[in-house]
């Protein structure tokens, strides 16, 4: 920090010449200050890490933070239930990996931990050391409640410290969590002019109205810069969506924890979250948590189907595009869903699929309920309650229930179709069923694929993240299955 500004400095002359000759670099600073710095505007502090990150010379962040508004919290040894609490040791080193250790580019950062680790513990953990307003990102209502119900579980906030901010309710406290989706509502009027005769060709755009949506058309973003946070919370940070990302750029000022399962982003952006939330601080080992008991060992077994011969014939002359759907919902797949169904009769099961009409089919089959992105937040959260409890003991679910579910005695999953290749999801999936059970039993995921089609091909891309963490698909014929189903 120089002058009220922010200087970028390079370890040789060199280096800064080839860097600032950089096209997406150049326009993000100021005036040279000698053969080795070079002006930052702070406002540009995200866009340039951004910039520098995809030329490949990432830069070290050591500007600080603001402090943000004060906040009083700590962490509670007994929750309001009564329940004895305090961190594990490895959450216990995330929270020290996020600070550095004290050092002086801690405080912005990504931890990397399976579902059923504790991810939302660690963020109280952080909240505990940062002692600051704090804002979180979620990915749904469902979510946020789960946050919120968890902090006045454990920590020593009030209820009126912590606020929604939602599509379906919008109070800002000390604490505020907000949905993803809400941010990046679009202001009908502004989504309107962008459909109008200048988008369409009437006027000249220019460097400032280049027809892509900016912050402005975004009116509740303001809620990241408007208050004093002092910390910024983005749970499942692998689905920050671009409008995020550009505020993000903005408040580098401000401490930022990002929490995920897999750094897997489907459009390839993982960089963009090393540069705008801050490097990666903590990895943990999916089969090393298992191994000492924080979450349950999990058999993963892939049971491919074949296709009849009419089936192959309208496969083979479907368009490409079609063929993955055709592949992922034959009516084969009912069948043995059912039949896994019924050989887990006494555990916790998700069947999870991402094509509609096939659930609503299984759902009647199963005679089991059924949620997805149109039943209401009140109502899934009711069923999921209902799971919780043992009352319900078999759920049909869309990919809605992909991320920030929490749905501890949940052991059994069968996945009937996925979103193609994407390994965020696989990962994503098996974490439903990876917190530890109080049974100490062993946890099941079924994956059914159609053999020989896109599916199968699909499933293989999807396997991948979880093969690097150490686990092994068993490979098993339907006719497996039926026998001793």
């Amino acid at each position: 920090v120089e002058d009220g500004g922010l200087v970028l400095v390079a370890s040789d002359p060199a280096l800064l010449e080839e860097v600032l000759r950089a096209r997406q670099v150049a326009p993000l600073v100021g005036r040279r200050l000698g053969p080795e710095r070079v002006m930052v505007d702070r406002l540009g502090r995200g866009r340039l890490k951004q910039a520098l990150i995809k030329v490949g010379w990432p830069a070290a962040d050591l500007a600080g933070y603001a402090p943000g508004a004060p906040l009083d919290i700590a962490l509670r040894t007994v929750t309001t239930d009564g329940e004895g609490f305090e961190l594990r040791q490895y959450q216990q080193a995330a929270v020290d990996a996020f600070w550095a250790a004290g050092g002086r580019d801690g405080g912005s950062g990504v931890l990397v931990l399976p579902c059923g680790a504790g991810k939302t513990l660690i963020g109280m953990g952080v909240m505990e050391r940062a002692q600051t307003r704090t804002l979180i990102l979620a990915t749904s209502v469902v979510a946020v409640r789960q946050w919120r119900r968890e902090l006045l579980r454990r920590t020593t906030l009030r209820e009126d410290e912590v606020g929604e901010y939602s599509g379906q309710e919008k109070s800002p406290r000390e604490v505020t969590i907000a949905t993803y989706q809400v941010l990046t509502h679009r202001s009908r009027r502004r989504a309107s002019e962008a459909t109008g005769p200048r988008a369409a060709g009437g006027g000249a755009p220019n460097a400032a109205d280049d027809g892509a949506p900016g912050v402005e058309d975004y009116p509740h973003l303001e809620l990241l810069a408007r208050e004093e946070w002092g910390l910024v919370i983005y749970d499942e940070v692998h689905l920050l969506p671009a409008p995020v990302f550009r505020m993000t750029a903005e408040i580098q000022s401000k401490r930022r924890l990002g929490l995920t399962a897999t750094l897997v982003r489907e459009d390839g952006r993982e960089d963009d979250v090393f540069s705008l939330i801050g490097p990666k601080r903590y990895d943990a080992p999916w089969r090393e948590l298992e191994a000492d008991g924080w979450i349950a060992p999990a058999v993963c077994e892939e049971v491919r189907l074949a296709m009849s011969a009419e089936e192959r014939m309208e496969y083979a002359v479907a368009e490409s595009n079609e063929r993955y759907r055709l592949a992922a919902t034959i009516p084969r797949k009912l069948t043995l869903a059912a039949v896994l169904c019924r050989r887990h009769r006494a555990d916790r099961v998700l069947v999870i699929g991402q094509y509609l009409d096939q659930l609503r089919q299984l759902a009647l089959l199963l005679q089991a309920p059924l949620v997805t992105g149109e039943t209401p937040a009140r109502e899934r959260e009711r069923l999921y309650d209902q799971f919780r409890s043992g009352e319900i003991r078999l759920l049909v679910v869309s990919k809605v229930a992909n991320f920030s579910i929490d749905l501890p005695e949940a052991n059994v999953a069968i996945q009937v179709s996925g979103s193609f290749g994407s390994r965020q999801e696989e990962a994503q999936r098996l974490g439903r069923i990876l917190r530890p059970k109080a049974d100490g039993g062993q946890a099941h995921f079924y994956t059914l694929v159609t053999r020989e089609t896109r599916d199968q091909e699909f499933a293989m891309q999807r396997q991948l993240f979880l093969a690097e963490q150490g686990y092994r698909y068993e490979i098993r014929d339907e006719s497996e299955l039926t026998e001793v189903g």
